[in-house]
This record gives C-alpha cells, sequence and structure tokens, in this order.
C-alpha cells in the first residue's frame, strides 16, 4: 500500500477516524440524548460492512492508522464482530477501539475480543443504580458492570471507563469511580460536560473544570503528578501516589485543537473533521454511485487539506456558551446529533 499522509491547514495529519455504525442507542442519556423523541436515518442509508470496509482502505492509505468503532450503541450493529474481524486484519491499523454503553457486552465481549478488537472503552457515569436510572432512563447498571468486568479478564490490550462528569449530578463519585477502576484494574477517564449535539440542557455551571477535578482528587489522595507523553490523545493522564494512572478530557475549559487529528464518519456516511462541525461531507453517495478509489482518495486529501477547524476553541471564546443547538433545530437535522455522528 502507497500510503500518501495528508495534512490540514493547522498541519494536523489525519491519523484518527471514529466510525460510528448506527445512530440507535438503548440508553437515553441526559447529556446525550435528553429528549422525548428523535429522527432516525433510513436503514438504507446506513453503510454496509463493505463499504465500511473500503472506506477504512482508503483512509489508510492516506495515513489514518487508527479506528474506534462507535454509535449510537455499536452493540445493538447485528454481527459487529464481523467487521471488527474485517478491520483488524488490516495491517495499516496499529489500533483498533471500540465504546460502548455496556449494556449488551456480556454476551457479546469474547466475540468482540476473539475477532480481533484490541482496546475497549465503556462509558460509565455513575456507580449508583438509581442515579444511573435517572441519568440513561433505564436500569441496567449491574448488566454494565458484570460486563465491565468480564471485559477487564478478556485479553484486551487496554480497558478504559469514560465518566462524564455533571456538577450537581454526579461529581461527588470521583473518587468512588477511580477505586473501582482500580479494583478492576481498569483506566478511568473523566470528560468535562460538553455543550456539543444534543446536550440541549447544558450550562457552564454544570461543568466541573479539570483543576475542580484535580484538587478535588488531590484533597483525598494526595500530591497527583501530570504524565509528560507527547501523543494527540484527548485525555491528559495523571498518576495518584499509589501509582494509579487516571486521565481527564477537558474539551470544555482546555481545548486540544492544535493537535486534534480525529475526524468522525457516520453511520450513512457523512464525514465530520470537527465535533462541532454544522455540516459534514457526504462519502456514502460518490462510494455507491461508483467513484473511483483514486478519485475518492483525491476528493477526502483535499478537504482534509482545507480542514482549519477548532471548533472547541471557538466556543470557549464564545461571548454566548450557552447550549450550542436548539432542540427545534436538531429535531430537523439529525446529523447534528452526537449519538448520530459518533461522539
Amino acid at each position: 500500500m502507497n500510503l500518501m499522509k495528508v495534512q490540514d491547514l493547522v498541519g494536523r495529519p489525519l491519523q484518527n477516524l471514529r466510525i460510528s455504525v448506527t445512530d440507535r442507542c438503548n440508553l437515553r442519556c441526559q447529556y446525550c440524548m435528553p429528549e422525548a423523541d428523535y429522527a432516525w436515518l433510513p436503514r438504507t442509508d446506513i453503510l454496509t460492512f463493505e463499504e465500511i470496509d473500503t472506506l477504512v482502505d482508503i483512509f489508510g492509505e492516506l495515513g489514518v492508522n487508527k479506528v474506534r468503532i462507535t454509535g449510537g450503541e455499536p452493540l445493538l450493529r447485528t454481527d459487529l464482530p464481523q467487521l471488527v474481524a474485517l478491520l483488524a486484519q488490516k495491517p495499516v491499523l496499529q489500533d483498533l477501539a471500540l465504546t460502548t454503553n455496556g449494556v449488551l457486552l456480556p454476551d457479546q465481549v469474547t466475540a468482540l475480543r476473539k475477532a480481533g478488537l484490541l482496546r475497549l472503552t465503556v462509558s460509565l457515569d455513575t456507580l449508583r443504580p438509581e442515579r444511573f436510572k435517572e441519568l440513561t432512563r433505564f436500569d441496567n447498571l449491574s448488566v454494565v458492570l458484570r460486563g465491565l468486568e468480564m471485559a477487564s479478564k478478556c485479553g484486551f490490550d487496554s480497558v478504559k471507563v469514560d465518566t462524564v462528569v455533571i456538577k450537581g449530578t454526579n461529581d461527588d463519585e470521583l473518587v468512588p469511580m477511580l477505586e473501582h477502576g482500580r479494583r478492576l484494574g481498569v483506566e478511568v477517564r473523566f470528560i468535562e460536560y460538553m455543550d456539543v449535539g444534543g446536550a440541549t440542557r447544558w450550562s457552564m455551571q454544570k461543568v466541573l473544570s479539570r483543576q475542580e477535578m484535580l484538587n478535588r482528587l488531590t484533597n483525598h489522595y494526595g500530591p497527583i503528578a501530570a504524565l509528560d507523553e507527547d501523543t494527540s490523545a484527548p485525555a491528559d493522564r495523571f498518576v495518584l501516589p499509589d501509582g494509579t494512572i487516571f486521565g481527564i478530557i477537558s474539551s470544555t475549559t482546555q481545548p486540544f485543537c492544535q493537535q486534534c487529528d480525529r475526524s468522525r464518519l457516520t453511520a450513512d456516511g457523512q464525514w465530520y473533521r470537527c465535533l462541532y462541525a454544522p455540516t459534514g461531507t457526504d462519502l456514502r453517495g460518490p462510494l455507491r454511485a461508483g467513484i473511483s478509489p483514486d478519485d475518492l482518495r483525491g476528493l477526502i486529501a483535499r478537504i482534509w487539506g482545507e480542514r482549519n477547524d477548532r471548533g472547541a476553541e471557538n466556543r470557549l471564546n464564545s461571548a454566548d456558551r450557552s447550549a450550542l443547538i436548539p432542540i427545534e433545530t436538531l429535531q430537523g437535522e439529525p446529523h447534528l446529533e452526537m449519538h448520530t455522528r459518533g461522539g
């Protein structure tokens, strides 16, 4: 394979691709899907595994070496281990990961690992059953915890827990979440509450900043050291006095746009270069119309080369830091939702 690595106008490489395989989800988390009704993508528009496989080959020729499978909830996609197996065979991919809410994990985790999945992230915002039900509208915490424990024993290169921290909602669980992760041998990453997509009830007053998180954890554990790492990963990583490592993703108060090498492919083939971008580029249409691989590669390379997105930085500097998108707009444009574009 002849690699043609491309950079955008800021010098960021096209390296990390997040692929949504479905816009559907089996939870209704307050910060992601708080409304009663949603417009779903037509089934016929959803990319097949073969189409995803083709697109990953083309992205790989342009420098992508990391793929993360997302949703919606990706484990709702029928026969997902088959897609994992297709992607795991590609020498160009140095990393193949998946993010899940964990509800379906107990039944699929073994098959995913056997198919070649390297890394797994479980989204988990509370360890309290009553709070889990309040946050997600479903009573599935015990199943998620069982799936996480199974995953920790399956031989993945790494298992992580992602926790969105909302002030006044679950910010009293920083220590319990770290302790749970330590018991299982999984790394916990705390995520600042972000004003993206369907977060229609977001406000700055609900954001617990990275510095506030570190202050609280320092008060409990003692001195915390930052790890000196040269990476484009979204999380800054820290180590507790006993050696426990955890991460914080601070997109809201301390954006990392300068290092962002991620783009997102929706389940119906829309390609977004920024989480905050209002529009993407349709790749499914040209693919199904029979565009040649060379022309599709050239299209993707050209568009990435024109990229100058710095969405999180723009939001930080915005005079109006209210919720980003009104509910009326979201109802008419499902691609603006995080459960559609893959978070």
